[in-house]
């Protein structure tokens, strides 16, 4: 199969979809890789290193895209990028369709077979390639909290940890998952004083069990979550509805209540974010304000840290390139249910029930498209 890895285009993305390893693996099976120039370059991944491994490097995304069978990316492509797709092109990348309806359009219409990363799943539920990057992105929240508390980037002024005879900052995470599991181990270990949302009862155990009195449980509740935001130096949304729009968790009335100068971090912002306030922001412009709140939604946030984000990534995605590569599309699909749970839009139809309720589109089942 010839595979093509693009430069990515997303506003200070500098991820990318794989690394030189990655290339002498499909390379040494007999498939065919192609690498834009300067795809891996801003992380410390040469043009020379891909070459080594056996990569044809390509001067233009037109190019690797024109001669690809799979498109191999990182971030969601970009309305340039979904022009560029055609009936008999596979590609593998995150694609957060449900708050994006024009993603959604542009991808019918290019009749390729998409498949997300988001939405692949694991025999016990997971979603192993989501995991990599919420784990990042999860433990970047509560820097990114910190920092923006501080009163020269627009925050109360206050320090995460306090000092002897001073409050810490009071953090509430809503979202007991990978996202919210992290950014609690980076909140608890800076001496925060946190709280920590979630409906499912045997996930808050075993919070409780490893943390015990340092971090208060709280089953999801309205008025709980009003009382706690309300009283919060930062609130870091940590929601996941797989493939769904992210629930709004928190109001434009929650917002107003909050303390000027507090910061909100939503992390969920690639599937609409869980605060009504809330809209995607890029790192070269990552903050806004609310009613006094900053509001910090960075849609890519794992980029800031690209190289780490790209071997965590790709240590995760591999197996299922290879997959795709050697069995081909629809053989890997029809096989592996775990994968075919990743697929969103086939050749012209949706196949997401969560993308189709969000938009209000009709879908079709994968298994009864890949019969076919």
């Amino acid at each position: 199969m010839i595979i093509g890895v693009p430069q990515e285009v997303k506003n200070n993305e500098f991820r990318v979809g794989l690394t030189p390893g990655n290339v002498s693996g499909l390379c040494k099976q007999g498939h065919t890789v192609l690498v834009q120039r300067g795809a891996g370059e801003q992380i410390g991944l040469s043009d020379e290193s891909y070459r080594m491994a056996g990569a044809s490097l390509i001067n233009s995304s037109a190019e690797v895209f024109q001669k690809a069978e799979m498109i191999v990316k990182v971030k969601e492509p970009q309305p340039q990028e979904c022009a560029m797709l055609r009936e008999d092109q596979i590609l593998f990348t995150y694609l957060h369709l449900a708050p994006d309806p024009k993603q959604t359009q542009a991808l019918i219409r290019s009749g390729a077979t998409c498949i997300a990363y988001e939405t692949v799943t694991a025999m016990n539920g997971a979603l192993p390639l989501l995991a990599p990057m919420s784990e990042v992105a999860g433990r970047m929240s509560i820097q990114a909290a910190a920092s923006h508390l501080e009163k020269t980037n627009g925050g109360l002024g206050v320090l995460m940890a306090g000092v002897p005879g001073v409050s810490p900052a009071k953090i509430v995470i809503l979202g007991a998952g990978v996202v919210g599991r992290n950014a609690l181990q980076m909140a608890v270990g800076m001496g925060a004083d946190v709280c920590i949302f979630d409906r499912d009862i045997e996930r808050l155990r075993q919070i409780d069990m490893f943390y015990g009195n340092r971090v208060r449980t709280f089953y999801s509740d309205n008025l709980l979550i009003e009382q706690e935001v309300c009283e919060a130096d930062v609130v870091i949304g940590a929601v996941l509805l797989p493939g769904g729009a992210a629930p709004k968790l928190v109001t434009r009335e929650m917002v107003k209540k909050m303390k000027s100068g507090a910061v909100i971090v939503d992390v969920a912002i690639d599937q609409g974010g869980c605060f009504e306030t809330s809209k995607p922001t890029t790192h070269a412009d990552p903050t806004f304000l609310v009613d006094g709140v900053l509001h910090y939604c960075v849609a890519n946030m794992p980029g800031a840290v690209a190289r780490t984000s790209t071997f965590a990534l790709t240590n995760a995605t591999f197996p299922f390139v290879e997959a795709l590569a050697n069995r081909g599309v629809m053989k890997a699909l029809s096989i592996d249910h775990h994968l075919r749970n990743g697929l969103n839009v086939h050749k012209g139809v949706l196949t997401s029930k969560p993308v189709a309720q969000a938009q209000g589109l009709e879908f079709s089942i994968a298994e009864e498209l890949l019969v076919a």
